[in-house]
Parts: C-alpha cells; structure tokens; sequence
C-alpha cells in the first residue's frame, strides 16, 4: 500500500514536470501576442476618472477570466472533434480586430474633434452606461486575443496526452490574465503612486523627484500605449489572416513577414470599415 501511495506521488511529480516545461514552451510561444494583449488592453483600461480605474480594470478581468472559462473547454472539444473550426473563429476574430484597429486610425485623422480622449465621468446614467459601454468592448476584444493565446498555447502541446494539453493550456490562460491585468493596473496607478512619493517627501529630495517622473510620465504612456494598441490590433489580425489562410500563407513569399502581416490587417480592416459604414447608411435611408 505504501510503495502505491509513493508511485502515485511520483506520477504526479513527473506531470508536474512535464507541464512545468510544456507551460514555460507555450508561454514563451505566446509573448508576442501577449505584449500585443498589454498594449491593447491597456489603452482600453484608460480614460475614466481616477477612482474608477480599478474597479473598471476588475470588470474587465473578471470578463477576462469568463473568456478564458469558455475558450479553453471549447478550443479542447474542437481541436478533438473540429478542429477547422479553431481556424474559423480566428479569422473571424481577426476580421474584428483589423476593424477595430483601422477604424481608430480614421477616426483619429478625420474624425478628430469629435472623438477626442474624454474622461467617462460615473455621473447620472449616461456616465454609467458609458462606462459599461467600455468595458464590454474591451472583454470583446480580450476574447478574441484570448482565442489567440489558447490556440497558440495549445499548438505547442498537440503531440502531448490529453492531460497535459488541458493543464498547460489552462496554466497559461490563468498566468496571461493575472500578468497583463496586473501589469495594467500598475500602469493606470501611476500617477497615484507618483503622488502618494511627492506628499511622504513633502516634495524633496529623490522620492519626490521620482514622484513627479511617475506623475508626468503616465500621459505619454497612454499615448504610447493607444498608439502600439491600435498597430498592434492590426498587426495581430494579419498575423491571423498569414498564418489562417493558404492563400496569404504563399503570397509574396520574399515579403518580410512584418509587412506581409500589417498590409493583410490594414486591408482586412479598411473592408471592414467600409462594409459596416456603407450598412450603417443602408439601414438608415430604410429608416427614414
């Protein structure tokens, strides 16, 4: 009876094994969509008052962990049963991301004024439900790079049983939504930190100089961020249209593959802007 006891140990620390090393594969596998996941997310996280950050930035975690509880299951069936519905959904998605990307770009070139960065105020119900506006767009958005980051994660695992494919896949869901949300709300606190440096050094000395580097340095990464979120949107989508599509797959192959991947989102996205622009004009001369 012991020496059972200790084999079931030693099965379960070789899987432990096995999953430490097929995780640490996958995550290094997704980096690069997880600093595109940052950067989007963060910009999204933005543009709200100061005592309604967090408990936006939770909202949106908890719809992040939501997308995760029903990716993972569904990528798992699929890739078992249809897994050419895997490749569907992502094009599908990426069609959504480029849209998303190329509209902020037009917007902001030609539609300036009217979409300048405006602070969603909690006041009255129409500050609520803009806020809530927000945050369902942004978890929309995370479950499209979510679906990216479990189809990635779970590539790198294919050959490997069942058991482990599901435990690597989930690890790396779990760690890619506490790392990029915890690291978001590092950023969007900032300047609070910056301030709470600047009254403890009663504004001297090196706390309050870096205080007042933290403080001044939040608006320029915002900017930074909505700038690499809105390239990084577009850069994902043709990562997805690239690697999803045969045809894009073998076209141009002496393009390097940055270019190759942002002209396949910008194009994907400037379709998307005019389908759904033209159908916005169609539905309302029907309307009138």
């Amino acid at each position: 009876m012991p020496s059972g006891f200790f084999a079931i140990l030693d099965d379960i620390g070789a899987l432990m094994d096995d999953v430490a090393v097929t995780t640490k594969v996958a995550a290094t596998k997704t980096t690069g969509i997880l600093g595109d996941d940052l950067a989007v997310n963060a910009e999204k996280a933005t543009g709200f008052l100061s005592s309604r950050e967090l408990p936006v930035l939770w909202a949106i975690t908890k719809g992040s962990f939501v997308n995760k509880l029903i990716i993972v299951p569904i990528a798992l069936l699929l890739n078992v049963f249809f897994p050419v519905a895997i490749k569907m959904a992502l094009v599908l998605g990426g069609f959504y991301l480029a849209y998303e990307g190329v509209e902020k770009i037009i917007e902001y070139f030609f539609h300036r004024s009217k979409t300048a960065h405006e602070v969603v105020a909690d006041t009255g119900d129409n500050g609520t439900e803009a806020e809530k506006a927000k945050v369902r767009a942004a978890i929309l958005t995370d479950f499209i790079l979510s679906i990216e980051i479990v189809i990635i994660a779970l590539g790198t695992v294919l050959e490997k049983p069942l058991l482990i494919q599901i435990t690597t896949v989930t690890v790396v869901a779990f760690l890619a939504t506490i790392g990029v949300y915890g690291i978001v709300a590092l950023i969007v606190r900032m300047d609070d930190a910056g301030y709470r440096l600047m009254r403890h050094a009663n504004n001297k000395g090196f706390l309050a100089a870096l205080g007042l580097l933290l403080v001044k340095s939040l608006p320029i990464i915002i900017k930074l961020l909505a700038v690499t979120g809105t390239i990084a949107l577009i850069f994902v989508s043709g990562g997805i249209f690239v690697h999803n599509i045969e045809y894009l797959h073998h076209i141009f192959p002496n393009l390097h593959t940055m270019i190759k991947e942002f002209s396949a989102g910008l194009i994907a996205g400037l379709v998307m802007v005019a389908i759904v622009t033209g159908s916005k004009k169609v539905i309302s001369v029907f309307k009138r």
